[in-house]
């Protein structure tokens, strides 16, 4: 038998997890399979990789030795695969788009828009909510294109080498119950909020320590902050239980309001990001494009951040807001409601 990198896997697994039956599982065999599979490594090898009694596997200097080039080899070629993928794509034109989302309101407008303009590719999207993973995806060749947002001025890590572009720069609003006393007012003081109870979603970055220092700005600390998915946050604020920060784009469902804070003492930036040393950065400029004209898309549908935005020109998408821009009647973009 010749030893493959499968086979080094193998030896790894149940070096991590002390257990052949632990490391079985991990890697989704049966004991029994996992077991017999050791013993053919094992004589390959010459001898025994592991001592094995009621206590776990622990390797032996033979296993040491192996585990040891293993922890070189296995990293070493996940990177070449890594770098095949981001540098496989040739030619002048995309047969693929796959974009990644963390909590973004428009990747449902850019797809649209991907698919109209480009009816032959193929088009698959991928959610998540932390921008590190789909940066790291776009980086091992998973994903073209991501859409996150970040706090502020602040910018997604530099550590993955991704290249990113602004889409817009949006307020960040707060979402109440109909019935709240402060759901009757245009503006509202954050420091109004200050018993009030918060919800939303997880998520990485800046965005809670940015709320935090926005609250103590205003003068309080603010309580403690329920953690949910976004349908979660939107019945807890409809049930009265809680407030929640949202993206100004966000249109409410019957029984919410969203309004905008005194101050804008939040922002939100949403940016696309790419690979520079993939086929995917020669299209950027396009699917930018799409992107702001998505943007553009959820404002028109959105009256109220719609005429917020009029009196306050430095936000919204890169493209100017047109004056006579049309209010267009739609569902709510539900899962675009709560910042993480």
């Amino acid at each position: 038998m010749n030893l493959e990198l499968r086979h080094l896997k193998v030896v790894v697994a149940i070096a991590e997890t002390g257990s052949v039956t632990k490391a079985a599982s991990q890697l989704g065999l049966a004991q029994p399979a996992l077991t017999a599979q050791l013993q053919r490594i094992e004589r390959t090898l010459g001898g025994p990789l592991f001592e094995r009694d009621r206590r776990g596997a622990r390797p032996t200097a033979l296993g040491e030795l192996v585990l040891a080039r293993a922890r070189v080899l296995l990293p070493a070629m996940k990177g070449l695969q890594d770098e095949a993928a981001r540098l496989a794509g040739t030619g002048d034109t995309m047969s693929r788009y796959r974009v990644g989302g963390a909590n973004s309101p428009i990747v449902g407008g850019l797809v649209h828009r991907l698919a109209n303009a480009e009816p032959q590719a193929q088009i698959s999207t991928y959610a998540s909510w932390y921008a590190d993973e789909l940066a790291q995806m776009v980086l091992s060749g998973r994903l073209d294109y991501v859409l996150v947002g970040v706090c502020g001025d602040a910018a997604p890590s530099a550590a993955h080498g991704l290249a990113w572009r602004v889409v817009a720069v949006d307020a960040v609003f707060v979402m109440l119950p109909a019935q709240h006393p402060l759901a009757e007012v245009s503006e509202v003081p954050l420091g109004d909020l200050a018993e009030a109870q918060w919800v939303g979603a997880p998520g990485d970055g800046c965005f809670a320590d940015c709320f935090a220092a926005a609250c103590a700005r205003s003068g309080f600390t603010p309580r403690k902050l329920y953690e949910t998915d976004i349908r979660g946050c939107i019945d807890m604020v409809e049930s009265g239980e809680a407030v929640a920060l949202c993206q100004a784009t966000f249109r409410p469902l019957p029984g919410l309001v969203t309004r905008p804070l005194v101050g804008v003492p939040l922002r939100w930036r949403l940016l696309l990001g790419w690979h520079p040393d993939t086929l995917a950065a020669k299209f950027a400029d396009d699917v930018l494009g799409h992107a702001v004209a998505a943007h553009g898309d959820i404002v028109a549908r959105a009256p109220l951040y719609q005429e917020w935005l009029r009196s306050h020109p430095a936000f919204g998408s890169s493209a100017p807001i047109d004056p006579a821009l049309p209010v267009l009647s739609d569902l709510p973009d539900e899962e675009s409601a709560v910042t993480s």
